[in-house]
């Protein structure tokens, strides 16, 4: 009884050793087996063993370092291999759809991304129309069944547990099941997680982008609407249920005007992008292309183009200073349109920081623009696919050796 327990427990260790492995290697890229063994704690020899098993399990490669004209010979360089575990990234946006094959560490394989009308559109129609995009991918001959997973970043309120959108103003969507939709045209044989475009984006900025080694950040976005992500000491906040980071609803201007989600002054009302195409003087549905127009003029020193996006600045920069004030963060990063207008905008939010936000947290807090542009939900929907391949890669392994002895008795059978 007791040699089973024993075996039980090393048993747990091998997985938790190879899930450290594997996520520092996602995470950080090529890193050799002497900084493996520094960076884990682990002795030289159970690094050797634990990368030669993600190497034979095409999770990684391993390849000689280059000589240094050190002494001594140098540590075998281990990478991730994007194509030893792929995932299939969507992104539902107001005002466009994407779909990306992304692999470990990151790395986009293939992605496409179409504009769409802002109109309302069934959720049965959007999974419809995701799933074309994603035929469109994988030259290489990928196919979705192929994939440890798909993940869905979505511009809504998202419940974790069911793929459930409880609400999505912008897209006119109330208590719809947006994973089932999925799962009826992609299939059930790999799982499908759904969840707040704006979460995943600040995800991705930790791991991969602007927030690179920063342990609190404030992820904002804004597009039709403004959406926040939250990190706190590394790990994304999504709050009880999931609802977390709904910023662009905070109530910031009593005489405002009415939301989409039946509240008056919210804060996507003033700064948004239909908020800065009426200040411009331009049709607040133009879209993607009017932002264009606008951001072509302001940077040609267009008085009208600059004085709407100093208002739009002075009203994020009042929202960002109640934020500050209530989450302390030590980076705030603008993703989105926020990203775009932030060279116009800075000034005018940092102004409105130092006379609104709390001296102790404003002496500490750093506004930057997103590194990941508008990559940075898509990506944040793979490292969310990819999540459980991390947190146990054993446990995918063993699939794919079952996976592989099944097609090699079925080969033989069909010889036979």
């Amino acid at each position: 009884m007791l040699r089973d327990e024993l075996g039980q427990r090393s048993e747990t260790v091998r997985r938790t050793n190879l899930s450290v492995i594997l996520r520092d290697l996602h995470e950080r890229g090529a890193l050799s087996r002497s900084e493996l063994v520094a960076r884990s704690g682990l002795t030289r020899s159970a690094i050797r063993g634990l990368v030669g098993e993600l190497v034979a399990s095409g999770l990684a490669t391993e390849a000689r370092a280059a000589l240094d004209g050190t002494p001594g010979r140098p540590s075998p360089i281990v990478r991730p291999d994007p194509l030893g575990a792929t995932v299939l990234a969507l992104d539902i946006e107001v005002d466009s759809i994407a779909a990306a094959v992304v692999g470990l560490g990151g790395q986009i394989i293939d992605q496409v991304r179409v504009n769409r009308p802002r109109r309302q559109s069934s959720v049965s129609q959007v999974a419809e129309d995701l799933a074309g995009l994603a035929e469109t991918l994988g030259a290489d001959g990928r196919s979705v069944r192929t994939h440890v997973g798909i993940g869905v970043a979505v511009v809504g309120v998202v419940r974790r547990s069911d793929g459930v959108v409880s609400m999505a103003p912008n897209l006119g969507w109330v208590d719809v099941g947006l994973r089932e939709a999925l799962v009826k045209v992609f299939g059930d044989e790999i799982p499908i997680d759904v969840a707040n475009e704006a979460d995943l984006a600040a995800l991705a900025e930790a791991r991969r982008g602007g927030a690179v080694g920063a342990r609190d950040v404030l992820f904002l976005s804004g597009e039709v609407g403004v959406g926040g992500g939250i990190v706190v000491d590394g790990e994304p906040f999504t709050g009880a249920a999931g609802y977390s980071g709904e910023v662009g609803h905070m109530p910031i201007n009593p005489a405002g005007l009415s939301c989409r989600c039946g509240a008056v002054g919210c804060w996507e009302t003033e700064a948004g992008s239909e908020s800065l195409l009426r200040r411009a003087g331009r049709s607040p549905d133009g879209g993607r292309a009017a932002i264009d127009a606008l951001l072509a003029e302001a940077g040609a020193g267009s008085p009208g183009a600059l004085e709407a996006l100093e208002e739009t600045g002075r009203w994020i920069g009042i929202g960002v200073a109640g934020l500050v004030n209530l989450l302390d963060p030590r980076l705030v990063v603008f993703g989105g349109l926020f990203g775009r207008i932030h060279p116009f905008v800075a000034s005018t939010v940092e102004a409105e920081l130092d006379r609104r936000a709390l001296a102790a947290p404003r002496r500490l807090v750093r506004v930057v623009p997103s590194k990941l542009g508008v990559d940075a939900s898509l990506l944040g929907a793979a490292e969310l696919a990819l999540e459980p391949l991390l947190a146990d890669p054993a446990r995918w392994m063993r699939i794919r050796e079952g996976n592989a002895r099944d097609a090699e008795a079925g080969l033989r059978r069909v010889v036979a």
